[in-house]
């Protein structure tokens, strides 16, 4: 089995030996059916190669997909756990997501080596993303022991009135090829101990890390005797993301994703009075002022501009310097950007690795003709990279100076290219920071309390994520993450994002003898 496992070029021959026993222990092996209904690993779709973007080549385990027939089979297995699983009562729920934590904590490296093969990324956010669940488990644990209620004051006597929170039941989680195992995780950690069975799919790209997450969760269900249909499984294609948007059994629909396929979703869970939790587009703007930590302030535009190849949907995408120190500013993040290493991303000192897809390289090359075209000045990279043993699916790290509000910096493109620009003022920073259709992460930097202060104000960023002096990615857990306008409106995590997996009901109670009415209507015969 080994020698068949992974069938590749020798430059990641090294890592994938490495992962033999994880991969094993998990039950990967040369064919994995792409759906757990609960009870079986079984599928009905096509069979497909597991790709990894290093070298754009098949890394030897296939997935076989799922169809919406095993959809179905596994929403009807929902429904048969649903009723146990609510009635288990919330802080052993908490205790079987804490199993789910420390099971995942054996798993850090290999399974962060498995999200740079697959995904990309290099490993030390790799390893982070798994982190991410963990803590996420340690958060909802928490949370199973107090989700609250509260009591209200009842206008009438001898009456009690009182809010409380219940399970939905089912919900759906569709997940995103950049963060295959967090976003999952925040979804299930906080589901599972509100008391809602669920079912999920992992994108097309990063079937195996979905299947080694979800032979994980399923491990810690089977050996404390419970339903594995707690937490189904598929990997498919937009026919498999339609049944499961379209299932009327699912009240939730929590979906991760581009603007334009979250509409389609929102759409279609409002025509059957669903919900749609969105996590949709970012086009994240970094603020500096001309008081600024500089340095601090370069770090963080390197990290949220690069980090993950630009594939975050924080990833900053535009940098707005204070026209006093932006010549000094640029030409200080320029050279850096020539120093970055960019390769594969398993090896020590890459910081960058490849895109994700080769359609993601040629977004990359039309993004950069489009700023040309308008105006625009590359000042460093904007070009694709090539070296021996990579494939073909690397670019360099690109800074464009443009116009403010140029066209182009009004798209969100998933790639590694960050516009910069200069202002004046910090009112014209938050017009322009503001003046685009997305809204999810945002930050400034400045010493100065009243920048501060005025920019995190209800006439500062209109952004759901509002930053000072860090970067506009790697949000922690314990805040609500999230955005407005075209990002979805949605929150996951931390906070009281819980809600969203909850339905409330407000109970009246009449202890007295009497039936006196609300408004004192008096209705008597």
């Amino acid at each position: 089995m080994r020698r068949s496992l992974f069938r590749m070029s020798a430059t990641l021959s090294a890592t994938i030996k490495a992962a033999y026993p994880f991969l094993e222990t998990l039950g990967i092996t040369d064919v994995n059916a792409g759906c757990y209904d609960g009870t079986d690993w079984r599928a009905s779709g096509p069979i497909v190669d597991a790709i990894s973007p290093i070298t754009n080549t098949a890394i030897g385990p296939k997935v076989q997909l799922a169809t919406p027939a095993d959809v179905q089979r596994c929403l009807a297995a929902m429904q048969t756990a649903k009723k146990q699983w609510m009635l288990t009562p919330a802080p052993k729920r908490g205790e079987i997501v804490r199993q789910i934590g420390d099971e995942l904590r054996h798993y850090l490296d290999p399974l962060g080596q498995l999200l740079a093969i697959e995904v990309g990324k290099i490993f030390a956010e790799g390893k982070g993303e798994v982190q991410e669940f963990v803590d996420i488990c340690d958060f909802a644990t928490g949370l199973s022991r107090q989700i609250p209620g509260q009591v209200l004051p009842s206008e009438r006597p001898g009456h009690f009135m009182m809010e409380s929170w219940h399970p939905l039941g089912a919900i759906g989680i569709i997940a995103a090829f950049n963060f295959p195992v967090a976003v999952p995780g925040w979804n299930a950690a906080i589901s599972m101990v509100c008391g809602n069975t669920q079912i999920w799919k992992s994108a097309p790209t990063t079937n195996l890390c979905a299947i080694a997450t979800q032979r994980i969760i399923t491990r810690v269900l089977e050996r404390n005797h419970l339903p594995g249909s707690i937490a189904t499984f598929v990997a498919g294609g937009a026919d498999v993301g339609e049944a499961i948007v379209d299932a009327p059994s699912l009240p939730l629909i929590s979906f991760t994703g581009s603007t334009h396929v979250g509409r389609i979703v929102n759409e279609k869970c409002a025509r059957r009075f669903g919900r749609a939790l969105l996590e949709l587009g970012g086009n994240n703007a970094i603020v500096v002022m001309g008081d600024a930590d500089v340095e601090m302030a370069i770090r963080s535009v390197l990290f949220g501009a690069v980090g993950t190849a630009g594939q975050r949907c924080t990833t900053c995408r535009r940098v707005y310097v204070h026209r006093s120190i932006y010549d000094a500013f640029i030409s200080r993040l320029t050279a850096i950007y020539k120093c970055l290493k960019v390769g594969n991303p398993l090896s020590p000192g890459v910081l960058v690795g490849p895109l994700h897809t080769l359609a993601a390289c040629d977004a990359f090359d039309a993004a950069v003709a489009k700023a040309k075209a308008e105006g625009g000045k590359v000042l460093v990279g904007g070009t694709r990279f090539t070296a021996p043993g990579l494939g073909p699916n690397y670019v360099q790290p690109t800074i464009i100076e443009v116009p403010a509000e140029s066209p182009c910096t009004k798209e969100e493109v998933f790639v590694p290219i960050l516009y910069a620009m200069k202002f004046d003022t910090l009112d014209e920073a938050i017009h322009y920071n503001n003046n685009v259709s997305q809204g999810l992460s945002s930050a400034l930097f400045s010493l100065n309390v009243r920048h501060a202060m005025t920019w995190t104000s209800a006439v500062g960023s209109d952004c759901g994520i509002v930053n000072v002096n860090c970067p506009t990615n790697g949000a922690e857990i314990g805040g609500a993450f999230g955005g407005e306008k075209a990002t979805g409106g949605g929150r996951e995590s931390g906070s009281d994002s819980w809600k969203q997996y909850c339905r409330r009901a407000t109970t009246t109670m009449n202890y007295s003898t009497e039936l006196p009415l609300a408004q004192g209507i008096d209705f008597n015969v």
